[in-house]
């Protein structure tokens, strides 16, 4: 999945892109909150990690901006404020959750993956994908295959994730560079290619699908071509 971090301190953006990235998640930092409020709205983000004290357009106005132009992208803020008042400012604005500085990463990371079972849930506190066979724990990121116990490399399971989530439908190559891969990815577009290869491999090269021209598909029983 891919988040947009937004926060002036580098050396603490550059900290949480380490982090989460080695998750398995697709990260982009920007330092300024129009530059933030711009590249949420062109891009297709799972999730926003908001600062509050930024240069440009401060946090509030950023989510407001967001909220007012229809983004319901669930939006974390962090600040080194605390206290109800900025807390309840913050959530006003139409953010889905609040962090204060400074916080444990353990508990930052708990706090995303609530934020995108919610979203992408609809409702249903089940962390687990069952597609067929196949089952993705996505709070501790292990797979199983037929209740056995498939492991994957944090990118390999970011890829089968997005398979995952839309199972009767085509995801191409461009959507999966931009969900697992980051914005500032400049390489050879084929690394796609070479994960589902991967993948293939570890899960059988009947469970994923692909759709000349299209893209890939997860096949939920694991019967259709390769």
């Amino acid at each position: 999945m891919r988040l947009l971090i937004v926060e002036d301190e580098k050396r603490l953006a550059v900290s949480l892109a380490r982090g989460l990235t080695a998750e398995g998640f697709a990260v982009d930092v920007v330092h300024d909150g129009r530059e933030g409020l711009h590249r949420a709205g062109e891009a297709p983000y799972d999730l926003v990690i908001l600062d509050i004290m930024l240069p440009g357009m401060n946090g509030y106005r950023v989510c407001a901006a967001l909220r007012a132009a229809g983004n319901d992208v669930p939006i974390l803020m962090l600040t080194a404020k605390d206290g109800e008042y900025d807390e309840a400012e913050g959530l006003d604005t139409g953010a889905d959750d609040y962090l204060t500085k400074p916080f444990s990463y353990v508990v930052l990371l708990a706090r995303i993956r609530a934020l995108l079972r919610r979203r992408g849930s609809a409702g249903s506190s089940s962390p687990v994908l069952a597609v067929g066979g196949l089952s993705l724990d996505t709070a501790s990121r292990r797979v199983h295959r037929d209740g056995a116990e498939v492991v994957l490399t944090a990118k390999e399971f970011a890829v089968l994730e997005q398979l995952a989530l839309r199972p009767d439908a085509v995801v191409s190559k461009a959507e999966m560079l931009e969900h697992v891969w980051d914005f500032a990815y400049d390489g050879d577009p084929n690394i796609v290619e070479v994960y589902i290869s991967t993948l293939r491999r570890k899960l059988g090269a009947e469970r994923i699908e692909t759709v000349r021209g299209a893209g890939y598909r997860l096949v939920p029983g694991g019967e259709g071509p390769a």
